[in-house]
Order: C-alpha cells, then sequence, then structure tokens
C-alpha cells in the first residue's frame, strides 16, 4: 500500500487546505494558480513551492 502524501497551502484563500494524494507526485509543480471568480474582479493568487519533506509539501501564497 502506498504511503498517503499530502499537500498543505498557507496564505490567501486556499490557507488551511491539504489535498491528500495516494503517492509521491513524480514532478510536483512548483507553482499552483488559484482564480477567484466570485460575480466581481478576477483575482488570481500564486502559491510556490515552498518545501518538500517525506509526508508532503507546502505551498505558501506568493506576496506581491
Amino acid at each position: 500500500m502506498a504511503e498517503t502524501y499530502l499537500v498543505r497551502y498557507v496564505g490567501g484563500p486556499l490557507d488551511g487546505r491539504v489535498d491528500t494524494l495516494d503517492g509521491v507526485p513524480v514532478d510536483p509543480r512548483s507553482t499552483v494558480t488559484h482564480v477567484h471568480l466570485h460575480g466581481g474582479p478576477k483575482i488570481v493568487h500564486h502559491y510556490d513551492l515552498h518545501y518538500a519533506l517525506e509526508y508532503g509539501c507546502e505551498y505558501r501564497v506568493r506576496e506581491s
């Protein structure tokens, strides 16, 4: 059975979100983009891979 791999998000609208994957991604993305389309102007947040550990990785919102 594969180990659980956690992807955590810190800051911005995804703060506190944790995604659980069945295994370690071969090549984790260096940046994740989140786009708001909630009835107002489009708001884009970029999350950068901050560090990776055996149990998972963490994406932190990019400061403008």
